[in-house]
């Protein structure tokens, strides 16, 4: 892929006679924002490659060299006005400060899509290799924010899917019980009956689900019988082979396996197809199911959290209307919140995700309201 720049572009010094026009104001305003931004990049990789070790930090300080390089590009384009350093973006800014004092897969998620949205595909001052680089950059740093997502999946999961039900279930609960007509002291009551129903209720049920599905997959992962039983065997008639099919090997390559097995070393088969030992893969669980206790516990606890959000204008006071009005305001900023987090650590728009949860949580009280006047009609 070509290393210059586009054809519009001033990739260095000119060959014709005569002096190059110098740069418009309007280029040199925006080279800066890009120099500035590519430092505050290398700055944010290098930050977070102080948390990593081993192989994460080598990526994260080839991230920051890249883009040294882009800065050069940069430099030599503006020469003598590059100026002082500029600002850099508030995006870039806002990841630099979350890279020195959090260095989390929030940073990485963020990063995600600023390696998304760079504009050097349509700039032409910008070279192909630079285009290339940032969407080479971006799958890199999806691959990392990948691995810290995984280490959060089966917790985070039960803390997102807790809080957000504690929030709907239980606004959707102090909704209709207000819209029946019964008195506060009776909503609030049902509002506290609601949360500590639900969360123990979560919690139990996200014990049971992820000790489940870590027995489920301790029952599909191989056991070594097959080095123990092996030797044993009948050399003409064995059921080895069967093993290894069943296991999805191809035939070729489950045949080498039963010649290693039972000691044929001088098989004809392929030797590229030699397989190493069964050895028990070593597995982190928690990075494909989370604990059963830390799913339960987190369930629990951010069910409450979100469950008592609707019942707070109660607890200080409030009735009637604005007690409802407080208490879907409330729990509006909180699906907002929990959405947006769900947006920035899965890569996506924060403000989409937010306001579909709103949409979600405030559809379901409002519904469940309805509910309540017909009820409360028909009773009354």
């Amino acid at each position: 892929m070509s290393q210059h720049a586009r054809p519009d572009s001033h990739s260095g010094p000119a060959e014709p006679a005569g002096t190059p026009a110098p740069p418009s104001p309007a280029n040199i305003k925006r080279w800066r924002q890009y120099l500035a931004d590519e430092r505050a990049e290398a700055a944010v990789y290098r930050d977070l490659a102080q948390n990593r070790h081993g192989e994460e930090r080598d990526i994260l300080l080839a991230l920051a060299e890249a883009e040294g390089r882009h800065e050069a590009h940069w430099l030599g384009l503006l020469g003598e006005h590059a100026g002082k350093p500029r600002k850099a973006s508030a995006r870039s800014r806002f990841l630099g400060f979350l890279a020195r004092h959090f260095g989390s897969v929030f940073v990485l998620a963020l990063a995600q899509r600023a390696e998304g949205r760079s504009p050097y595909a349509k700039d032409p001052n910008a070279t192909d290799a630079m285009a290339a680089d940032e969407q080479i950059h971006e799958e890199v740093v999806r691959g990392l924010a990948t691995r810290g997502r995984n280490r959060l999946a089966g917790t985070f999961r039960a803390a997102v899917f807790g809080a957000n039900d504690g929030l709907v279930s239980n606004l959707s609960l102090v909704m209709g019980m207000a819209a029946s007509g019964v008195a506060s002291s009776v909503v609030l009551l049902s509002g506290i009956a609601g949360l500590l129903a639900g969360a123990m209720s979560m919690g139990a049920g996200e014990f049971i689900s992820v000790r489940s599905q870590r027995e489920l997959l301790a029952a599909t992962r191989p056991t070594q019988i097959t080095l123990a039983a092996a030797p044993k065997l009948d050399l003409e008639h064995n059921e080895l082979l069967l093993v290894y099919l069943a296991r999805g090997m191809s035939r070729e390559a489950a045949e080498h396996r039963v010649a290693e097995r039972m000691g044929l070393l001088s098989c004809d088969c392929d030797p590229s197809l030699s397989l190493r030992p069964e050895l028990p893969e070593e597995e982190d669980q928690h990075e494909a199911v989370g604990t059963a206790w830390g799913a339960a516990l987190s369930s629990f606890c951010f069910f409450a959290s979100g469950a008592i959000v609707p019942i707070l204008p109660f607890l200080f006071g409030l009735t009637g209307v604005p007690a409802l009005a407080a208490a879907g305001a409330l729990v509006g900023v909180a699906l907002l919140a929990t959405g947006g987090t769900v947006g920035l650590l899965s890569g996506t728009s924060p403000l989409t995700r937010g306001l579909r949860q709103l949409a979600i949580g405030l559809g379901a009280a409002a519904v469940t309201y309805l509910l309540g006047l017909v009820f409360g009609t028909v009773v009354g």
